[in-house]
């Protein structure tokens, strides 16, 4: 069946939207760039002259004929900019995080279902080449059974900048930019954990948010450590597998973003693939092996959300999903601020 492309517009015109999305929507057929909202009127008719420019968000959800919407502004705007979308009968991508409380998460979902649209959220990272090799490891029992996972993004970056992620008393900070990320897999990989237990901290002078956690998630039979700093300036750590057959050590981030920023269009299916040196390694009794890193395959989430419009399904990140990782952010405060292990109602 053949299907039309899907009108799109996004609000934002920074770093996300033209790294994260544009070379999607641009590249693949299943979808129509036609509209965007930002101040820098400037540098969207140099950079696509045929697309409609909107000085604000509400006009463009107002008047453009996009039926799907994008939204790659401040966390802290999520919620409302979600709303007047779903209102006028848009589909919707939100930028990670979903939201930034419990309650506006609930009341999204609860709108998309009156509406009859698809609201999603851009947990893009569940499409790294990295996780997609640890995932495959975990399902085929590589290490035998597992006892400990571990989840790092570190950074070297012990001044505070002057950007609204960093400065943001609303959403901003480490944890909900990229322990975000951390946390969506865990729950991809294990499902909602047992318990929590949280350190949340303000580490650097002048800081107005997390810029440091530590997180255990517990299960039934392992331990999951989601962890962040902003003070890590050697090679760092992304996954460590432990398990009774052995265990996998990777080392560096999925090529993607570096590649997307360099200008590399995602127009073939190993447009991004990590190069033998960067690859992970596998050690038991025996000895050690070097394990060839899966694609990494961004594309895949939009080419799996048009579908979804197209065919009135589930989309590849429902706002359930995204609600559970707020949840998890919210308990991760709590149990830092308390000090102790928290019990997780899944219900």
């Amino acid at each position: 069946m053949t299907f039309s492309s899907i009108k799109t517009a996004i609000i934002g015109y920074g770093f996300s939207a033209k790294t994260f999305h544009i070379p999607f929507i641009n590249t693949l057929p299943e979808f129509e760039f036609t509209a965007v909202s930002t101040r820098n009127r400037e540098a969207v008719n140099r950079d696509w002259p045929n697309v409609q420019h909107y000085e604000s968000a509400q006009d463009l959800l107002n008047h453009s004929d996009a039926e799907l919407v994008i939204i790659t502004a401040p966390n802290d705007v999520h919620f409302e900019l979600a709303k007047q979308a779903l209102e006028n009968g848009k589909h919707v991508i939100i930028e990670k995080p979903f939201v930034t409380n419990i309650a506006d998460s609930e009341a999204l979902i609860a709108l998309a279902a009156e509406k009859d649209r698809i609201l999603s959220v851009y947990h893009n990272r569940r499409w790294d080449g990295d996780f997609l090799t640890i995932k495959k490891m975990i399902e085929d029992k590589r290490c035998g059974e597992l006892k400990h996972y571990e989840s790092h993004f570190d950074r070297f970056r012990p001044e505070v900048r002057q950007r609204w992620r960093e400065q943001a008393t609303n959403g901003g900070g480490l944890l909900f930019d990229l322990g975000s990320h951390l946390i969506d897999q865990a729950l991809i990989l294990f499902g909602v954990p047992d318990a929590i237990t949280a350190q949340c901290e303000i580490m650097r002078e002048g800081s107005t948010n997390v810029d440091y956690f530590n997180i255990v998630l517990h299960y039934p039979n392992h331990l999951a450590t989601l962890h962040g700093d902003l003070f890590s300036a050697g090679p760092n750590k992304r996954f460590t597998l432990k398990g009774t057959q052995g265990s996998y050590e990777k080392y560096g981030l999925d090529p993607q973003e570096a590649c997307l920023i360099a200008g590399v269009l995602p127009n073939k299916p190993q447009w991004a693939n990590e190069t033998s040196e960067q690859y992970g390694r596998f050690y038991d009794a025996d000895g050690v092996e070097t394990i060839t890193t899966e694609s990494g395959c961004y594309q895949k989430y939009f080419q799996e959300l048009a579908l979804a419009i197209n065919t009135n399904t589930a989309p590849p990140v429902t706002a359930t999903d995204a609600l559970w990782n707020i949840k998890l952010i919210a308990l991760a405060m709590e149990s830092s601020r308390q000090g102790k292990t928290l019990t997780i109602d899944k219900w």
